[in-house]
This record gives C-alpha cells, structure tokens and sequence, in this order.
C-alpha cells in the first residue's frame, strides 16, 4: 500500500521557511484571525471579534490583516460569514493586495481554521497561489521568532475570478445527499455538538446521516501543526471518507468545515465542498431534518 501524502507542499509553509523569506516582496503575509466568544441564553451561538487588537499589539513583521466578516463576508446575509459572489470576492481580494503575481501565506492565533477559510475561498475564485503557515502564530510565537507592531498594508492588485462552484456546497444539496452512498458528508465541529449535547446552534444535532471528523482533532494539540498525512488519511477512513466519494463537510458557519476540506483535498480527494453558513442555517431551518445521539 502506498504510504499516504500531500499534494500540494506548495499550499502550507513551514515557520522556517516563512522567516527565511520575509523579504520576498512577491509574498503577502495576512494575519487571519477571528475570534468567536461562545453565549448562552442570547439565541446568537457566538459574537464574532475581529483579532485586529490583538495584530496590532504584534504580528509577523510585515504582515497585514485581513478581518474575514469585515473584509470578506456579505454584510447582508442573516448568517455569519457567508461567501461573497466570485467576483465581488475578486475585487475584496485584490483591495487587500492579492492578485497576479504574488503569493499569499495565511496564518492564524489558536487555531489555524481562519486560515484555510481564506485559503478556500482563494481556490474558489481560482486563485492558487496560496498557502497557510503550519502551525500559524502558535508555533511561530513558540519558538520565539520575530514580532512587530507597526501595521502594513499592501498595494491594491488585479484578481479576476475563475470560479469553481462545485467547491461549496447549499442546503439543497446537502439535503439531496442524505441517503446518497455516493456521498459522505462530514462534521467538523466538536464530539458534543455533533450528537446533540450542546445546542449552541439552535435545534441540537446534525445533518442526518453525517459522519463526525472534529476539526480541532486534525491539528498537533501543542504547535497546531496539520497532523502527518497518515494520521490524516486514518481519521477520514474510519468514518468513510474515500476519495471515489464526494465529501461534503460542514460546521457552525463554514469555518472548521474547511481545515477538514483541506486536508481531503491535500490527500488527494478530488470532489470535496465545503457547506456555506453549515448549522447556523440548517439548524433555524424547522423544514430540515435533524439528528441526535
């Protein structure tokens, strides 16, 4: 049996290598964070907080900042985060200086799921030239590796969308896949979200027939480096992830959803879509089924 790898080295850089390369003036270096502050009682699931205090107090020397809900969201969907149309997206990329001929590393505090959003939503509106830091601020804080705070921006580039829309996903096709063994659909959140314990959602539960792969559970628990492509691969068989299935992987607003999107397509599954706003639609939906235990 072949031993399994990733794909596509180019689209994750180690801490060495991003220092090593800092002066690049081809790169565009974003601090990603969000941060999400869990309530009870208030029927929202959370408050969005951008994590631009915290880049300003210190970031990756010559980083700039990207606020995703701010940025990079439609302002007027009832639901957090949801994905702009292709070419307005290409035209908020290229406002934050993405676009031909440059390279955009991605990195994240805490967790590196803001990261592989925006490197998602890059791959949908064709751009390829991108790629997250392993481990993100974690392991470069943690090695002691240099900070600044002095704020950068970039000049504004051109970016024309190239769309590929079979890499999201709505509600009625993750609902036309329930039953579907063609198909597999995966939970990114947590163990006590996906069987109903915790309703921070709305209605507890999940997508009936889905099959749970916590986001959180593919990162090394200390630097949040990805996990080893074996280990990776292993935790996506055990549910019945293949890579003659199409996988549809959904969260709380599409955010975890797309650290496990990822890492299927970093293993070589060819059909993979990410579901866009995820439990925070289908669980208020009362016309979409649900399921416990």
């Amino acid at each position: 049996m072949t031993e399994p790898r990733y794909r596509y080295p180019d689209a994750v850089v180690s801490t060495d290598w991003l220092q090593a390369n800092l002066a690049d003036p081809a790169l565009r270096i974003f601090d990603c964070t969000t941060y999400l502050h869990y309530e009870t009682g208030s029927g929202k699931p959370y408050t969005v907080v951008s994590g631009r205090a915290d880049y300003d107090t210190g970031h990756i020397p010559g980083s700039a900042f990207i606020d995703l809900q701010g940025d990079l969201s439609m302002s007027d969907s009832p639901y957090r985060f949801t994905l702009p149309a292709p070419d307005d997206l290409a035209a908020r990329f290229g406002r934050l200086g993405i676009g031909e001929g440059v390279r955009a590393i991605l990195y994240t505090r805490d967790t590196i799921q803001w990261s592989t959003r925006i490197w998602w939503m890059l791959r949908y509106i064709g751009f390829d030239n991108a790629a997250i830091l392993d481990g993100g601020w974690t392991k470069w804080a943690l090695e002691g590796r240099p900070v600044s705070a002095v704020a950068a921006t970039y000049p504004a580039a051109y970016l024309t969308a190239t769309p590929r829309p079979e890499i999201f996903a709505d509600k009625d096709e993750v609902l036309a896949a329930i039953g579907d063994g063609g198909v597999c659909t995966i939970n990114a959140l947590a163990p006590d979200l996906h069987s109903g314990a915790n309703p921070r959602y709305g209605r507890p539960g999940r997508i009936p027939g889905s099959v749970n792969v916590p986001a959180r559970a593919l990162l090394d628990p200390k630097t949040l480096e990805l996990l080893p492509p074996a280990a990776a691969a292993a935790a996506f068989e055990a549910v019945g992830a293949a890579p003659s299935k199409r996988s549809i992987v959904y969260c709380g607003g599409g955010i975890a959803a797309t650290l496990d999107a990822f890492l299927l397509h970093q293993l070589g599954h060819p059909d993979v879509a990410v579901y866009d706003n995820s439990m925070s639609e289908w669980a208020k939906d009362e016309t979409l089924p649900i399921e416990t235990g």
